[in-house]
C-alpha cells in the first residue's frame, strides 16, 4: 500500500504524570489511507520543551471522564 503524506496542523494530546495536556496547531505530516501522525525531531523538541517549562496555559478546559467497564 502506498502512503499519501500530507503537511497539516494537528491536535497533540498527551498524559504526563496523570495530566492532561493539549497542544493546537502542531505541525505534522498525516497519512491520508491511516491518520498515523509524524513529527520532526524539532517539532518533538518544542513540544518537550513547552511541556517542560512554566509557561501558562493559553487556556482551560473541563473534559468529561468516563470509565469503561
Amino acid at each position: 500500500m502506498k502512503e499519501t503524506m500530507v503537511e497539516s496542523e494537528v491536535t497533540y494530546t498527551v498524559e504526563v504524570a496523570g495530566k492532561f495536556y493539549i497542544i493546537e496547531h502542531v505541525p505534522a505530516r498525516v497519512c491520508k489511507e491511516t491518520g498515523e501522525q509524524y513529527f520532526s525531531p524539532d517539532t518533538v523538541e518544542r513540544i518537550q520543551a513547552l511541556l517542560k517549562s512554566n509557561k501558562q496555559p493559553d487556556k482551560m478546559i473541563q473534559t468529561p471522564v468516563y470509565e469503561f467497564a
